[in-house]
């Protein structure tokens, strides 16, 4: 039995006298000297979507927006290929800029920009104010480059000037002369001063006709360092949840907005000048800067093992809505293609485990990574429609993947939502080829998650394992409450009550950045200079640095309405314990406790609590944490109204 949700504030509690009413007494029995039942060791982890500028301008450290000139209309309607650019001609300079593709730096990124010099002056030049501003540190140093050719008239030496808002100079380089070929020019800048808003400005002075392309800062300080990395702050707040496995690129943007978006992984590999872009699902634009090689060496760095989702060789079924003349719905790859795109699956499998001698094991191993990846797990398909136009080719990856890597866990998709036909169809067909593992999809209200918490109590242990690959529950005006992390929390109790069906588990999305937002609620909100975890992102890191391998049964008071879950750490020794109060009572726990000898009953909690309502995004100026404190079981626990609390218990050794 589980009590309504807390649907009361703080303020209406006292107002009605509940906060002085006595809490609930409860019993929670947990019996030590059972075996348990094993569970995934890999159940909590996290999902990236390329949603709400989550890669480039977000986790992606490159700090110049449009750098190849590749925006267009079909990216956004007001956007073309100097969009994010601004020309500039400075004491008495004349020019003006141009975008050409004859003779380009690489044919899969076509667009180039031409600076007409007609008079040097102080220089002509473009000017890039990166996304919503660069953001620079005093003292730190930031690597600039940019390729150039030059069209005609003599060679110009070129100056890069990183400028605040107001025009103070705040980092210079020279750089060569410019070349009749294409070449890249590289230069490190030390900043002299700090600034949010600060601007890139590109500048010749030598008369003619220069080309330029791939013009790009990074700052040196990236996420362990690496080159082409990740933002440092961002990557470790995400790192800090410690997830068990990430699931990238998409969601929706894996299987693309008609065929010809279809995410191709090939194209975001090697050289980043040599990248295919293209424009996003979400209506915006996609450098591949923040490819393959990143998602799995972020994966490395984190612990997390890594889990790519693939196109089912169709499109999204919701395709062609915001391209004129475009084919609408599902559309599978033509019979004769999907033989290469076959192969294109397997290839990835090579790339990521093959040796660094075999053909795509050497392309790692050119990146900079010899040794494999070690890739366990592989989605084929997203929230599809299920279709026998997607049938036939699910079926022709997955008895390929299945034939020559059988120890690639596949991961299939059963529509997106948690019922109806495509669920039921999804299921129909994972039965029927036993595929290991499908993928469900649900964002619902908090009452349905609480409403929901047996729906894996019946499932069948002898078909495919489950994925919860995106899951969220949405409040009141799409924000991240709390009492929507609570609800959250209890469902993810039973999740470790079934982790023998329910082998992973991610809410959804991930990242959004302020202002750019397709998608609310979010489990982590940024700016430029600033990273919000949600409550919601409280939730998924308690879990994640909590879990378990064998759940322990435990009862508890049926009058209570807590959710509980009892795990045991293997590799420690660990007992955990979870318990959600999803109602506005508080609740006084007593535990009994059996064959607890290996058990000092003494450890540390961590509480989630506060006014059920309270927002935590960006706005909030002081975030609901959750608060960190020994406990000792042996003396019962007060649990607040709506909150989670997390007892963690040493094994003795």
């Amino acid at each position: 039995m589980i009590l309504p949700l807390c649907i009361l504030t703080l303020a209406q509690i006292i107002a009605s006298g509940s906060a002085s009413t006595p809490a609930t007494d409860t019993s929670i029995n947990i019996n030590l000297s059972q075996p348990g039942k094993a569970i995934s060791p890999d159940l909590f982890g996290i999902f990236f979507e390329d949603l709400n500028y989550a890669a480039d301008g977000g986790l992606y450290a490159e700090l110049v927006q449009n750098r190849s000139f590749e925006y267009s209309p079909g990216d956004h309607k007001d956007w073309n290929s100097l969009t994010g650019w601004e020309l500039i001609q400075r004491e008495g300079a004349k020019g003006s800029v141009s975008v050409d593709d004859k003779e380009p730096l690489n044919a899969n990124n076509p667009h180039y920009a031409v600076l007409n010099i007609e008079t040097g002056g102080g220089g002509v030049g473009l000017q890039n104010a990166g996304f919503d501003g660069i953001v620079l540190k005093e003292g730190e140093k930031y690597d600039f480059s940019v390729f150039a050719r030059q069209l005609d008239g003599p060679g110009t030496p070129l100056t890069l000037r990183l400028e605040s808002k107001e025009g103070e100079l705040l980092g210079e380089a020279i750089l060569p002369s410019t070349k009749p070929t294409w070449a890249k020019a590289s230069a490190s800048i030390q900043v002299k001063k700090s600034a949010d808003d600060a601007h890139l400005v590109l500048l010749g002075k030598g008369k003619g006709r220069v080309a330029l392309d791939m013009v790009s800062l990074f700052p040196q300080k990236t996420f362990h360092n690496r080159p082409n990395g990740l933002r440092a702050d961002l990557a470790q707040v995400v790192a800090d949840i410690h997830p068990k496995f990430m699931r990238f690129p998409g969601g929706c943007l894996a299987h693309g907005d008609g065929l010809d978006n279809i995410y191709r992984w090939k194209n975001t590999i090697g050289p980043v000048e040599q990248r295919k872009a293209q424009r996003n699902i979400w209506r915006y634009h996609q450098t591949a800067g923040l490819g393959y090689f990143e998602y799995f060496q972020f994966c490395e760095d984190i612990g997390a093992k890594p889990l790519p989702v693939l196109a089912a060789g169709v499109c999204c079924q919701n395709s062609g809505h915001f391209i004129p003349g475009a084919p609408k719905g599902q559309q599978g790859l033509p019979m004769d293609q999907m033989q290469d795109y076959v192969q294109e699956v397997l290839d990835l499998i090579e790339y990521a485990n093959g040796p660094a001698t075999s053909t795509w094991g050497a392309k790692r191993a050119a990146a900079g990574h010899p040794k494999p990846f070690n890739l366990q797990y592989l989605g084929v398909g997203n929230e599809d429609q299920i279709t026998p136009v997607f049938k036939e080719r699910f079926q022709m990856i997955f008895d390929a993947v299945k034939a020559k890597h059988p120890e690639i866990t596949v991961v299939g998709t059963v529509g997106p939502s948690p019922d109806g036909k495509d669920f039921e169809e999804g299921w129909k067909i994972a039965n029927e080829l036993k595929v290991p593992m499908v993928d469900e999809h649900y964002y619902k209200s908090p009452q349905w998650f609480l409403d929901n918490f047996k729906r894996y109590d019946s499932y069948d242990r002898a078909h495919s394992k489950v994925y919860v690959g995106e899951y969220a529950a949405h409040d009141d005006k799409r924000r991240t409450t709390l009492r929507s992390a609570i609800a959250e929390a209890a469902y993810m109790t039973q999740l470790e009550r079934n982790g023998d069906v329910v082998h992973m588990a991610s809410y959804a999305p991930l990242l959004a950045k302020a202002g750019h937002t397709q998608w609310n609620p979010d489990m982590i909100y940024f700016t430029n200079t600033k990273v919000a975890p949600t409550i919601n992102y409280y939730v998924q890191q308690l879990f994640a640095c909590n879990s378990g391998d064998t759940w322990l049964p435990a009862t508890v008071d049926e009058h209570s309405g807590l959710a509980t879950s009892a795990v045991r750490d293997s590799k420690t020794g660990d007992l955990i314990l979870k318990l959600v109060n999803p109602g506005v009572t508080p609740q006084s726990v007593h535990f009994n406790f059996t064959g607890h000898n290996s058990f000092a009953l003494t450890g540390t909690k961590w509480v989630l609590s506060g006014d059920s309502m309270a927002v935590n995004e960006l706005a909030t100026p002081t975030p609901l944490i959750p608060e960190k404190s020994p406990a000792n079981l042996g003396s019962g626990l007060q649990v607040p109204a709506c909150s989670l609390t997390v007892i963690r218990v040493a094994g003795k050794h």
